[in-house]
């Protein structure tokens, strides 16, 4: 992806666009998602915003989105358009919002951010992973970055990017109380869990998470160091594709056959709303049950999976993949956990959860399938 020309990008009419604005605040510390400390002149008043578009609006509010003067549009209306949708009408100026390109297919525009004069670009981890030299040059210009980050699984960036978030958007207290809630259910899972696995003598349940994204037929990513993976490890089960994952081993395909010899106790299939993928795992806002369980069916009929102890017991289940890096993604652990340890998760209803988080932080109403058992587990 081309960067703009230090020298170029300096004598781009921008100088008095860019030049410090009169503070009407003292100047505002944020520590980003990495830990690294950013002072801005003030409460930004015109923001770009790269990723964690759910976040970003429970944080600020709708009302943040008046300051934001571009996005990374593609990521949320053409990755999720069923979400997009809904979001557009509590704010309706999602529809006309300036596209910045992104960074995962190489349009990501250093010229068109600039452009937009913003006092602030909040960038997801992997974004700012691989736009480390257009990072610098934007800074060299006066304009700062602050990194988010939900998909790397790590209590700590989960509270900072919220805390952040708070900042930046004039809403310190709400991204304090969300931060509490996303600890505070973390910590319930996690003793419920540890009593699920003393009571079982110790044996922690092998799990096994793939991507739903093209069918049965096609053996999807599943996840280690980060997203699905380190959320297994958070709730203490055993993921089967920990240490089995070439290159980076953040996420990839297993052998099938591996799968087979591992013989996980559970499987769940991260299912979501993407466009022109037929064969897919349907879950969300758009999604019944019964759709849902359709697409899930043909894995459970997979070559040689009808011996695997998660098929003989009806341990197969479908989830969101969007809560594998979000603020509520608390919601999908207490599911998976449910099902790993049911007596200890008894009185936890994800679902209502889930519509609990929408009604009380997000414009948008709950409803859809976003999680299910292939089949209705036995009286």
């Amino acid at each position: 992806m081309p960067i703009l020309p230090r020298r170029r990008a300096l004598a781009l009419p921008l100088a008095a666009a860019l030049a410090p604005r009169p503070s009407r605040a003292a100047p505002l510390a944020v520590t980003d998602a990495l830990g690294r400390q950013i002072t801005l002149k003030a409460t930004p008043e015109r923001i770009v915003v790269n990723f964690n578009f759910e976040e970003f609006t429970a944080v600020g509010t709708p009302a943040a989105w008046d300051r934001v003067v571009g996005m990374s549009k593609a990521l949320w209306a053409d990755w999720r358009p069923s979400v997009f949708r809904r979001y557009q009408v509590p704010i309706p100026r999602l529809a006309a919002m300036p596209d910045i390109g992104q960074t995962g297919d190489g349009s990501f525009s250093v010229e068109k951010v600039i452009a937009l004069r913003p006092d602030l670009l909040l960038l997801s981890e992997w974004g700012y992973s691989s736009l480390k030299p257009q990072v610098a040059q934007l800074e060299a210009l006066g304009i700062p970055v602050v990194v988010i980050d939900y998909n790397a699984q790590l209590p700590e960036r989960h509270v900072a990017s919220t805390r952040a978030l708070g900042v930046v958007t004039g809403q310190p207290a709400r991204g304090e109380a969300l931060a509490a809630l996303y600890l505070d259910k973390l910590a319930d899972i996690q003793r419920r869990a540890a009593r699920g696995v003393a009571n079982s003598g110790g044996i922690r349940p092998k799990v096994y998470v793939e991507l739903g994204q093209a069918g049965a037929d096609t053996v999807g990513n599943t996840y280690w160091r980060g997203m699905w993976g380190r959320m297994l490890d958070l709730i203490g089960a055993e993921n089967i594709a920990a240490g089995r994952l070439a290159g980076a081993g953040n996420w990839g395909p297993l052998n099938p056959e591996y799968v087979i010899a591992a013989n996980p106790d559970a499987i769940f299939i991260a299912g979501s709303s993407w466009v022109g993928r037929p064969a897919a795992v349907l879950t969300g806002f758009d999604a019944d049950i019964a759709t849902t369980r359709a697409r899930l069916a043909p894995y459970a009929q997979r070559q040689g999976w009808a011996g695997l102890a998660a098929i003989r017991t009806g341990q197969i289940f479908a989830i969101e993949h969007g809560l594998s890096r979000a603020l509520f993604d608390y919601t999908a652990m207490q599911f998976i956990a449910r099902q790993l340890w049911p007596a200890e998760f008894a009185e936890i209803d994800p679902e209502a959860e889930l519509r609990h988080y929408h009604a009380q932080w997000l414009p948008v109403a709950f409803e859809g399938c976003w999680m299910a058992r292939l089949t209705a587990p036995a009286a």
